[in-house]
C-alpha cells in the first residue's frame, strides 16, 4: 500500500503528536506472504502430497520465491543460523522416501531435522523414528557468502536403542536460505530443492 502526505494550510490548528511506532509496509508484506506460504503447505504433509499435485507445487514455489525477493539483500549466514530446524515441507525425494515408507520397516518417522551450528562449522541432518532410532548424516560447513553456505558430507549413522551401524560420507553441495526470521527459514539448495523448516522447541543433540 503506498504511503500518502498531505499538506496543510498554516492556518489548520495544530494536532497533537502520535508517539504511535511507524508500521513499515515492509514488515506487513513479508509477515502476509509467510502466512500465505505457511498457508499453502499445512496440509501438504512434509511435502508427501505435493508430489502429486503439480498445481500445489507450482503455488508454493512461488510463494517462496516471493518471500525469497523480500529477503533478498539480507545476511541469512550468521549466528541467527545456528539452531535445531524442524521440517515442515521439502521437495527432497530421499528425505520423503524415508518419511513415506518408515512403516513398512516396522516403525514410523518422527521430527525431521537440521541441525546448524554456524560457529563449529557444523551440520547433522536427522530422521527421527521413535522411541529410539535415528539416522543422521554429519556435514561440514562453510559460509561462502550472505546468504549461501557450501558443506561436506563426513559420516552418516543409523543407530537404534542398543546397536550403531556406521555408514561412509557421500556427497557435498551448498544451499542457499532466501529467508529467515524469529520462526521459519526458506532454502534453496545446489539441486534446485526447497526447504521449509521452524525452529524447533528443544536442542538435538547426538
Amino acid at each position: 500500500m503506498a504511503t500518502c502526505f498531505f499538506s496543510f494550510p498554516n492556518s489548520f490548528p495544530s494536532k497533537p503528536k502520535s508517539h504511535k511506532r511507524p508500521i513499515h509496509s515492509s514488515s506487513l508484506t513479508s509477515q502476509s506472504q509467510k502466512t500465505h506460504l505457511l498457508n499453502l503447505i499445512s496440509d501438504q504433509e512434509r511435502g508427501l502430497r505435493t508430489q502429486s499435485d503439480p498445481q500445489k507445487l507450482s503455488q508454493i514455489i512461488q510463494a517462496i520465491d516471493d518471500l525469497g525477493s523480500i529477503g533478498r539483500d539480507t545476511v541469512t549466514t550468521g549466528s541467527s543460523l545456528s539452531a535445531t530446524w524442524r521440517l515442515l515441507w521439502t521437495t527432497e525425494k530421499e528425505q520423503l522416501y524415508i518419511i513415506k515408507n518408515a512403516p513398512f520397516f516396522g516403525t514410523k518417522a518422527g521430527d525431521v531435522l537440521q541441525v546448524i551450528d554456524v560457529e563449529n562449522k557444523t551440520l547433522n541432518n536427522v530422521i527421527t523414528f521413535p522411541p529410539d532410532g535415528v539416522f543422521f548424516v554429519r556435514s561440514t560447513i562453510e559460509v561462502a557468502s550472505s546468504q549461501r553456505v557450501n558443506f561436506r558430507f563426513t559420516s552418516a549413522v543409523l543407530r537404534g536403542k542398543n546397536w550403531e551401524f556406521p555408514l561412509p560420507p557421500f556427497g557435498q553441495g551448498w544451499f542457499e536460505t532466501v529467508y529467515l526470521d524469529d520462526d521459519i527459514r526458506v532454502v534453496k539448495d545446489i539441486r534446485q530443492d526447497y526447504l521449509i523448516v521452524e525452529r524447533a522447541p528443544y536442542t538435538w543433540k547426538e
